[in-house]
């Protein structure tokens, strides 16, 4: 069985290359692997350039300010991202329908109604974030990021503008204007933030200017984004030329019936990935912060570039059915679950020399978090492809009561293991964390499995 597997697999790569060779991009398959080798280029540029810039920036900072920082950064994001609830997936999703049944009118009223939607919700999170920022750093975290917060009010509708052009460049199979705008944000983070970094550890402010400054560079970096992107769109996505037709009351109430489950499962998808760093916040020191986001920020890069197929194949998986859809699905978790199954392997046994090369002596403390979560090398990626499968067949219900129950979980888990670990030590407390996030994860993927395999059943007994 295993050798008929590889030999599928073995067949398949050759295909790829060989379409590769002759560049023949016909039907779904070509245009699958077309999308898949920009994403691919994407991530690489995203995952390499984000991981060389927090090397950079975790070597200039040391651990008490990157840790200060990274908790700063991702309270920034879990307040950014209330400001999607779905609306990014239900781009992905009506737009792209609208346009394969040559509708550009009506997918720009999709387009319309969606952004003033997401416009509403950045504003109200950039408020909602300067209101909470003094109790925040402290009250909850009693640490002195509250400048980082503030400055964060800016960071979330330019993270929100980003996003939004990026998909509509995706929904309209144009993958090649994202990776170029990831070459030119990772090219201008990589100036600007290290030589903030630099300059707060070069006159010596205190560490919540210091981390405000850092931040407020980062935004810098994401004003240069959003630049390009809506400079070039106007001539790389046709639609956006088209006259408008405004949603009737049905089409709205469908959008809205759709976004229901989303918005459930965008709440709990930002506790699901970031409850463990604003609870360790709150128990354990800067430096520990720090040891933890080192270790995660590697999986992480690893994660995201072997999961491309996921966001490759998301307007793939919106444009078929049935037995293709199926096919599709089968042949990217095989090329997906071979690729990390290998680099979880290597992340596990070669995690101290990875710690001390990439970040050095000071953040050694990360080796025995990031052999355990090498696991998640395996998971994260397959989590992607299931999620798309499900969000592109309109089963969101699926994936949002499965975030539900394993977010609460989550949260559960990591009070039991943080406090249980800080009896003993921070770093203990910090592995607590680290084991919560991977029970939860391993239980959402379990959960998606079971879904998908039951799917079939259930049409079967309903015919």
């Amino acid at each position: 069985m295993a050798d008929n597997f590889l030999k599928s697999e073995g067949k398949d790569i050759k295909n790829v290359l060989s379409r590769f060779k002759k560049r023949n991009f016909t039907g779904d398959t070509g245009q699958a692997i077309k999308n898949s080798s920009y994403q691919v280029a994407q991530n690489i540029l995203m995952k390499v350039g984000s991981l060389i810039f927090t090397i950079i920036v975790a070597r200039i900072l040391l651990p008490d300010l990157f840790g200060l920082y990274s908790l700063a950064l991702s309270t920034i994001v879990l307040f950014s991202s209330f400001s999607d609830l779905g609306i990014g997936g239900a781009m992905m999703t009506f737009i792209p329908k609208m346009l394969s049944r040559k509708n550009p009118e009506k997918a720009k009223g999709y387009l319309k109604k969606l952004m003033v939607w997401k416009v509403w919700l950045m504003v109200f999170c950039s408020l909602a974030l300067v209101g909470f920022a003094y109790f925040i750093s402290n009250d909850y975290y009693n640490k002195p990021i509250f400048y980082a917060l503030i400055t964060g009010a800016a960071y979330i509708p330019l993270v929100g503008l980003e996003s939004f052009f990026e998909n509509l460049f995706k929904l309209n199979n144009d993958f090649k204007t994202p990776t170029k705008k990831e070459g030119i944000f990772q090219a201008a983070r990589l100036i600007l933030v290290p030589l903030a970094a630099l300059l707060v550890v070069t006159i010596g402010t205190t560490p919540d200017q210091s981390t405000g400054i850092v931040i407020f560079s980062l935004n810098l970096a994401y004003l240069i984004d959003v630049l390009y992107m809506a400079l070039v769109s106007k001539k790389r996505i046709p639609f956006l030329n088209s006259k408008s037709r405004n949603l009737n009351a049905r089409e709205t109430k469908g959008l809205k019936k759709f976004l229901t489950p989303l918005v459930t499962m965008s709440l709990s998808g930002v506790f699901f990935g970031y409850i463990d760093t604003i609870m360790l916040g709150h128990y354990v020191n800067a430096e520990y912060i720090s040891y933890y986001s080192a270790a995660f920020n590697l999986v992480g890069s690893a994660a995201a570039v072997i999961g491309f197929a996921a966001t490759a194949l998301f307007p793939i998986f919106s444009r078929v059915n049935g037995k293709r859809l199926e096919e599709i699905f089968k042949k990217s978790m095989g090329f997906t679950f071979l690729i990390s199954f290998v680099a979880g392997l290597i992340s596990y046994f070669f995690a101290e020399l990875i710690i001390e090369i990439s970040y050095g002596s000071e953040y050694i403390t990360s080796t025995p978090i990031l052999r355990w979560f090498s696991i998640l090398i395996i998971v994260v990626p397959m989590l992607g492809l299931y999620t798309s499968y499900f969000i592109s067949k309109k089963r969101t219900g699926i994936i949002a009561w499965l975030l539900i129950m394993t977010t609460l979980l989550n949260i559960i888990l990591n009070f039991f293991f943080i406090t249980y670990g800080l009896q003993f030590s921070q770093l203990d407390a910090v592995l607590g964390a680290c084991f919560a996030t991977i029970i939860s994860r391993m239980i959402y993927f379990i959960g998606l499995w079971i879904a998908k395999k039951i799917e079939p059943m259930k049409k079967k007994k309903g015919n």
